[in-house]
């Protein structure tokens, strides 16, 4: 593990991504949380949380896991990201997203995200991605 502490890597996501609102919650040898407040501005017609909110999560949560493995790498991407939408998150409560990583290989991390409003034990989301790792780290 790289050792990255959750303030070096929320202040690297400060610096690097400013225009995301997702925090990082705990970093541990087995995966990292992430949470995102909701507001007003993020629900969709019926009150429910917009979709793109959770992809977010999911992208960010996965993003933590892997630098908090490899280091704070700013060149890891995305590369593939699938979302399956279980189930109506609650609009006054906080997202947070569990992810832990399947495969960290030397060019491409798989993990798994799971969304939770926050107190609720049934997930609202289920996500799988792909990050593409940079070889110079």
């Amino acid at each position: 593990m790289a050792n990255v502490t959750r303030d070096e890597m929320a202040a690297f996501l400060a610096a690097e991504f400013p225009q995301t609102r997702v925090t990082v919650e705990a970093i541990a040898d087995d995966g990292v949380v992430v949470a995102h407040e909701i507001t007003e501005a993020e629900l969709r017609p019926g009150g429910t949380v917009s979709g793109p909110v959770m992809m977010t999560l999911a992208d960010v949560a996965l993003y933590v896991a892997i630098l908090a493995q490899i280091g704070l790498v700013p060149l890891a991407v995305t590369t593939s990201l699938s979302i399956n939408f279980l189930r109506k998150p609650q609009a006054d409560r906080r997202l947070l997203g569990r992810c832990k990583l399947m495969k960290l290989g030397k060019s491409l991390a798989v993990g798994e995200v799971w969304i939770h409003s926050e107190g609720m034990d049934e997930p609202v989301a289920h996500a799988t991605g792909t990050y593409s790792i940079p070889r110079e780290r």
